[in-house]
């Protein structure tokens, strides 16, 4: 990631509009800010959501609330909790995420 050509700038995440992806179960809603080629996302997944896809795009991933778990396609599986983050490359480890209780996570990718 190479960050260039953005202005200072403050964001109030609540005044950004949300868009809901539907999970195999559960939904994710995000609210998105994309800043040149880098996308910044508030992302809240409801109680027991999992996602649909094995995602294989590079991230920075915090958890702001709840719990996430997220399994890699080798098996391995990781939980998170508030203050806790996971950094992986574009195409390095597909990825997928899944949460029993919910989660609030900021990502930057």
């Amino acid at each position: 990631m190479h960050l260039t050509d953005i202005p200072f700038g403050v964001t109030t995440w609540a005044d950004v509009p949300a868009t809901d992806h539907p999970g195999e179960r559960g939904v994710a809603t995000w609210r998105t800010r994309q800043f040149g080629a880098v996308r910044v996302r508030m992302v809240e997944y409801s109680p027991g959501y999992l996602a649909d896809h094995w995602c294989e795009k590079g991230h920075v991933l915090l958890v702001l609330a709840g719990q996430l778990d997220t399994e890699l396609a080798d098996g391995r599986t990781f939980t998170l909790r508030p203050g806790e983050s996971y950094q992986v490359a574009d195409h390095a480890e597909p990825h997928r995420s899944s949460t029993a209780m919910g989660a609030t996570l900021f990502i930057v990718d």
